[in-house]
């Protein structure tokens, strides 16, 4: 994929991996980040937020369909590209925001289900989704697997999980991090592996086993006005025998990344956030920018990425389609390839088969994290979650 400069945008704040493997800090029952690039929000913050988005909005989200039917095109899924040759796949489609159709060899995943017109409460409440979904749940293909990243109303729709426990059933198996499995099992789901961060799962289907491991965020949760990260944030890793994915869901940039990059990477294909990060002052510990999200795409050790996270809600300050444009600008200036960092259409199919068919270090994964418990500097590390179906 071309070489990759160490040239670093004057934006990014550097950040040191420690050795030590992040683990989530527990704090009265609740969830904290272990990252030193984390902060959180004061009262006197959100106030300033409530400002920002009243008088500084250069969102410019067109009002009409025609101009969005220019800049943002979408396309109408063929599923009969998705479902073409079995065994060697890397198949891709963008739903919309952090909703992705993935098909990794014979492993088909959706990440992070939002088909709800408003991402809030009872569907009622919230941004509204100015780019509209491209098919209907009905109208997918067969799925093996859905990650939830994390359970903000962008992120996990009640309405979604529901109609995909009514179509799947028991065939569909539901990946989520620490302390969310009651929430899926509540909402019908019959099928819930529960992972903390570095725990994985082996998931058998189609004749092959598939490692499925949860990875860390810098982020947070938030559901009811009581709830507040009594559920765990977390990023994705899927391995098939010839190709491997990462998710990353919403994130700041942190240390995390080398971490993940060294233990699971090389992947085939990341789908990395680029959008919602305007006021930077607020945003920056939570969501990723432009910049941040090339760094990430490098300490993951990528061979190619995919932008999510933008271009279907309006929840931040950015112009709409900066997002896209910075991203094309950061490669440039990082001379690395346009194709190694993409954007695609909503409803788009693609196929990114991985020139190196990459499924990350041959080495067993609880070999590297037994590695990096006796690198210098640092302690004992457990492996949480692990499980086989």
């Amino acid at each position: 994929m071309g070489s990759r400069s160490s040239t670093r945008p004057p934006d990014v704040t550097p950040v040191e991996d420690p050795g030590k493997l992040a683990e989530p800090l527990v704090e009265n029952g609740c969830f904290k980040n272990p990252f030193p690039t984390y902060r959180e929000p004061t009262f006197r913050n959100l106030m300033s937020l409530i400002w920002a988005f009243q008088t500084q909005d250069k969102s410019n989200v067109p009002s009409k369909e025609m101009i969005l039917n220019q800049t943002l095109p979408m396309e109408k899924p063929d599923f009969k590209k998705f479902e073409s040759e079995p065994g060697n796949n890397l198949k891709y489609m963008w739903v919309g925001h952090a909703s992705c159709l993935v098909k990794v060899d014979d492993l088909t995943i959706l990440t992070d289900p939002v088909w709800a017109q408003r991402c809030g409460p009872f569907g009622i409440f919230g941004p509204k989704r100015y780019r509209d979904v491209v098919c209907s749940i009905e109208e997918l293909p067969d799925i093996d697997a859905v990650v939830i990243s994390h359970n903000h109303y962008d992120h996990l729709d009640h309405s979604a999980v529901k109609k995909l426990n009514a179509r799947f059933q028991d065939r569909l198996c539901w990946f989520v991090a620490q302390g969310q499995a009651q929430w899926m099992k509540d909402a019908g789901c019959k099928t819930v592996v529960e992972l903390s961060w570095w725990g994985e799962h082996t998931l058998k289907a189609h004749g092959k086993e598939y490692l499925v491991a949860a990875t860390p965020t810098q982020h947070w949760c938030k559901r009811t006005a009581t709830d507040t990260n009594k559920a765990l944030w977390c990023s994705w890793v899927v391995k098939g025998p010839r190709h491997s994915f990462y998710f990353a869901g919403d994130t700041g940039y942190c240390y995390a990344f080398k971490q993940i990059g060294r233990i699971h990477g090389p992947f085939s294909l990341a789908a990395i956030p680029i959008g919602a990060y305007e006021p930077r002052w607020f945003m920056q510990p939570q969501h990723v920018n432009t910049d941040e999200a090339v760094e990430m795409h490098k300490d993951l050790r990528s061979e190619q990425s995919v932008g999510i996270h933008w271009g279907t809600f309006k929840l931040t300050n950015e112009p709409y389609m900066e997002p896209k444009e910075k991203l094309e600008k950061i490669l440039n200036l990082q001379k690395l390839p346009l194709s190694s960092f993409v954007t695609v259409k909503h409803g788009e199919i693609v196929d990114f088969l991985a020139k190196s068919g990459t499924n990350g270090d041959t080495r067993n994964t609880s070999e590297l994290i037994e590695e990096t418990k006796h690198m210098p500097g640092t302690a004992k590390q457990e492996t949480h979650g692990k499980s086989n179906i």
